[in-house]
């Protein structure tokens, strides 16, 4: 059985599910999608909500609407679920560690889909290592982000 797990950027959330109770993956442009997440759109999986188990910490609740409450980490901010009254909910993809293994099958929303998102991938590209120059920023960052992968504790311990 592939564990699929997941958590916010700070790590006071985590969670799991197994792959096989992903159901559907998607993204959505609508407008709330949009003002959740802070993005162009909000990519998503469905997932039985039986198989989803919380390891650490609890997300907090927005009510977004009258049909739906979505999650996100107080601590950080992190988007972590769209939550549909008696329905399953569905995750952040890139909240989970391996985002790659749900790739979106679907597009929702669409009336409200940002003329140039479809030619995002057509910009030039660069590496990230690809623009740290002598002094920049970049050349000594140190990233306080929780790995992508679970932990014992988060944070580590300073020493």
């Amino acid at each position: 059985m592939t564990l699929l797990t997941g958590g916010c950027q700070c790590g006071a959330i985590r969670f799991a599910f197994p792959l096989s109770a992903a159901t559907h993956s998607s993204i959505c442009h609508c407008r709330m999608c949009q003002k959740a997440f802070g993005a162009f759109y909000a990519p998503l999986v469905n997932v039985r909500a039986d198989q989803l188990t919380w390891t650490r910490g609890q997300r907090k609740l927005y009510r977004s609407s009258n049909h739906v409450s979505r999650g996100f980490c107080a601590d950080c901010g992190t988007p972590l679920t769209y939550e549909p009254d008696g329905e399953n909910p569905a995750v952040a993809i890139g909240a989970l560690d391996t985002p790659s293994a749900v790739p979106p099958t679907m597009q929702y929303g669409v009336e409200n889909k940002i003329g140039y998102v479809d030619g995002v991938s057509a910009l030039p590209a660069e590496t990230t290592a690809s623009t740290v120059t002598p002094g920049s920023y970049l050349g000594d960052i140190t990233s306080y982000q929780h790995p992508d992968h679970d932990t014992a504790a988060w944070p580590p311990a300073k020493g």
